[in-house]
């Protein structure tokens, strides 16, 4: 069992702040971590960095040879590292690199260095801050309630076939696409075998979450030719599981669910603005006024939230 959420606003504005709230408002469904993927104003070039660390004694040592692999591809940081770091055994990073010649290569290669240093997040807008505990526990240490932006999603888990780690939590990441998140509530039943063929096609995969292959799988789909309708239209005969999962890019929110209906969605939509979340009583708590709730109860149901007038169907 676990919660998750997404908020659009019509301009920039206190997105971290609501996702905060509509996941606080879940937390009964999942404390085990919690997560937020914020999409601000894009950068004109370079990539914003999110990522964490496993050993502290090892940051130094770590970010210089995480920089000369960017070096190896072309790029280097444009700003020093901002590390966010507790009691916890791991450390938490946000940097600003410049365009790699490759970005699909180089993150190939930064990859390798997973097992001390690991990114979880690469985008022009996309920033994904994800942690042990609660949302306002994970809120306070990274600041998400200061985070200024037009959408996002959120999660709160329960973990039931993983474990309880930083890097395994949600939102995950569609790796190596820039600016794609995703959350995920249910269970993949064939995951090993379609994370295998994803595998066998290049894509690496860096935990044993079956959330971390929907975002995937849809980008790969996208990759194909396939709209982003058209990829989660797919998705609901192609993944077998009961799910409800939305992925997010700089342009909106999508959403799909699964044949049997088991993962609950409710939504509020109101003069352009937007909150969707597993639980009617969370979607609420970002609109005081009274308002119509949306219970999108039905099997095999997908669609698509824009910003303003943005489209993500190519």
């Amino acid at each position: 069992m676990c919660g998750i959420a997404g908020r659009i606003l019509n301009a920039p504005g206190a997105v971290g702040r609501d996702l905060v709230a509509l996941m606080d408002a879940q937390e009964h469904r999942g404390a085990d971590s919690t997560g937020f993927a914020v999409y601000s104003t894009p950068l004109d070039k370079g990539y914003v960095l999110r990522g964490m660390g496993f050993s502290k004694a090892r940051i130094d040592a770590d970010l210089e040879t995480f920089r000369a692999t960017l070096k190896e591809h072309g790029a280097d940081f444009t700003s020093e590292p901002v590390i966010v770091s507790d009691t916890s055994k791991h450390y938490s990073f946000r940097m600003e690199i410049s365009d790699p010649k490759n970005l699909q290569a180089w993150v190939a290669d930064a990859d390798e260095l997973s097992g001390h240093i690991e990114i979880q997040s690469c985008g022009r807008s996309l920033e994904i801050i994800k942690d042990v505990g609660g949302a306002t526990q994970v809120s306070e240490k990274h600041k998400v309630h200061d985070m200024i932006g037009t959408h996002g999603l959120g999660h709160a888990r329960l973990a039931t076939e993983s474990s309880v780690l930083p890097n395994a939590s949600h939102p995950f990441w569609a790796r190596p696409f820039s600016d794609v998140a995703i959350v995920h509530n249910g269970q993949i039943t064939d995951y090993y075998t379609q994370r295998d063929r994803l595998r066998r096609e290049g894509y690496r995969f860096l935990t044993e979450n079956d959330s971390e292959l929907i975002a995937v799988w849809v980008s790969d789909q996208m990759k194909q030719g396939l709209s982003m309708e058209q990829a989660l239209k797919k998705s609901i005969n192609s993944i077998d599981g009961v799910f409800t999962f939305m992925i997010a890019t700089p342009d909106g929110i999508g959403y799909a669910k699964d044949r049997f209906a088991m993962k609950p969605l409710v939504v509020i939509e109101q003069m352009g603005e937007l909150a969707a979340a597993t639980e009617e009583q969370a979607v609420r708590t970002v609109f005081a006024d009274e308002c119509d709730v949306i219970n999108y109860d039905g099997p095999s149901q997908f669609g698509i939230w824009g910003v303003g007038n943005r489209s993500m169907a190519a």
